[in-house]
């Protein structure tokens, strides 16, 4: 495991230049790209700071809201979708993350088809541009609109119902990682993993999102890293620590504190 990145969502209020500076500062090697953050500067200036910096872009925030759950339509989710696989394909970045929509009333069946039915045609574009899909599973205490797909066997059930090599997983320790079963199912999803994104909590989720500084909490971040190791995940691993418990602190120390915690798992996680 190489290949260590920033989510945009960890400092949600900078700009693209301070994280960028950030990260170069910090030996980051690559950003995790939210759409809102690359809309507003807009994707020629991404790209000229992306290169002077030699940093890479690990993935693009997301697409999805199939079943409807966000007021769009099918149609309009999957187009959005589909737009997202040429921003990420002009970014570079290897991985579009899918969140794919709340329950909406909907029976589980109708949901399943329905999802199925979009990641087979944003899939088919994806593949032509190579992008990988990955579906990212929300707990249901803190993202139950954003997703009905809540662990790593229901997201299983989705990939094998696709049936293409090119949808996977992104494994977000904060949302999985508590699972009582996640250590002993890694071994089995590794090949589908895509991408892994580092999150604590002193808790189960339950409300809004709230991250604690990596290794505060009671998410076995090393054990998991260890798996994957074991497994010889080589993608990127990005930092992603947001919430009320981490609002009183500055970024600077976020980040200095993750990349720290990162660094005394050298043995399981080295940075390009």
């Amino acid at each position: 495991m190489k290949k260590i990145a920033l989510s945009q969502l960890t400092t949600l209020r900078w700009n693209l230049h301070q994280d960028v500076h950030a990260a170069v500062q910090r030996g980051i090697g690559g950003i995790g790209f939210w759409r809102p953050k690359l809309d507003d500067i807009g994707i020629d200036e991404t790209l000229d700071q992306l290169q002077s910096s030699g940093l890479r872009a690990s993935s693009l925030s997301w697409v999805g809201g199939f079943t409807g759950s966000d007021g769009r339509t099918f149609s309009e989710s999957v187009d959005d979708a589909i737009d997202a696989v040429e921003q990420a394909s002009q970014l570079g970045a290897e991985t579009l993350v899918v969140l794919v929509g709340g329950r909406n009333s909907h029976i589980r069946r109708h949901l399943h088809k329905t999802i199925c039915q979009a990641l087979v045609e944003v899939n088919a574009v994806a593949l032509a541009h190579g992008i990988a899909l990955a579906i990212e599973p929300f707990h249901p205490g803190c993202g139950d609109e954003w997703s009905f797909i809540h662990d790593l066997r229901a997201t299983m059930d989705v990939i094998a119902a696709v049936g293409s090599g090119n949808v996977g997983i992104v494994l977000d320790t904060y949302h999985v990682g508590m699972d009582d079963k996640v250590l002993d199912f890694l071994p089995t999803i590794s090949e589908f993993l895509q991408l892994v994104q580092l999150g604590d909590s002193r808790h189960n989720p339950l409300g809004e999102m709230n991250r604690c500084l990596l290794g505060d909490g009671r998410v076995p971040i090393p054990a998991i890293l260890e798996s994957l190791n074991q497994a010889a995940y080589d993608g990127w691993i990005e930092i992603e620590v947001l919430g009320q418990d981490v609002e009183r602190l500055d970024y600077e120390t976020i980040l200095d504190h993750s990349v720290d915690y990162v660094n005394r798992l050298r043995g399981l996680v080295t940075q390009a």
